[in-house]
């Protein structure tokens, strides 16, 4: 496994360049560990060196996987998170404390959540619905990258119609939340939800967007009619 790490890791700093690296940095606030590597270039690494473990056990790609989100840069966690993706359908109930373990220690900027949550947590829902009440605890946590995580994993979901009311109580729980990824990632899943669901998601707008922050807001009617849009950014 040491061997692979090593390897993979030589294949991302052979393709990295500075000037990609800056470039990278300007789309997060936060602080972030990136070598510079282009996504094209991540997603053909990705591709061909999972060849190197696609014959390793489940528990084995797992293990990888998190050696992978321990090295910190940004490169290495979209791997990590298309690794464990592939091997989805293998997913078991017990998977979920793993994947909330990511979640909270090493996922640390929004494009990491988002891809890690959009995909792996995404199936994982779907897969045991059961896990949603444990999804709506992560609304309380500390952590913006837990909270963001509760909302982005229905991304997926919603985009199939499934989930409103679910989707409604995580949006309501997190409603007034301070933190602009969270409204952005509450008011996504509002957003995608209303492709399915446009009067119920308006309603909810309506109902709360005297509480609602105008990011969040924005967020959640960006695709509905301009009279509707309108009606919802009145005072």
């Amino acid at each position: 496994m040491k061997d692979i790490i090593f390897h993979l890791r030589q294949e991302l700093e052979s393709c990295a360049s500075p000037q990609v690296k800056e470039s990278a940095k300007r789309f997060f606030k936060e602080e972030i560990s990136v070598l510079g590597v282009k996504s094209a270039d991540v997603l053909r690494i990705s591709k061909e060196q999972y060849n190197l473990v696609k014959n390793h056990s489940k528990k084995e790609l797992f293990i990888i996987c998190e050696k992978l989100l321990q090295i910190g840069f940004f490169e290495a966690s979209i791997i990590a998170c298309n690794w464990s993706y592939i091997i989805n359908k293998n997913y078991t109930e017990e998977d979920f404390i793993r994947f909330k373990y990511w979640i909270d220690t090493y996922i640390n900027n929004w494009a990491s959540c988002d891809t890690f949550c959009n995909h792996n947590m995404g199936i994982f829902i779907e897969k045991y619905p059961q896990y949603l009440s444990e999804l709506k605890k992560f609304c309380s946590s500390p952590n913006r990258w837990m909270r963001r995580a509760a909302a982005v994993s229905l991304i997926v979901p919603a985009r199939k119609g499934k989930y409103l009311n679910d989707i409604f109580e995580i949006a309501s729980l997190m409603l007034t939340d301070k933190d602009d990824m969270v409204q952005k990632g509450y008011g996504w899943m509002l957003k995608v939800a209303s492709k399915h669901h446009q009067k119920e998601v308006f309603d909810f707008v309506m109902k709360n967007k005297n509480a609602m922050p105008r990011t969040a807001l924005r967020y959640a009617i960006e695709k509905m009619p301009e009279s509707l849009r309108q009606k919802a950014m009145e005072k």
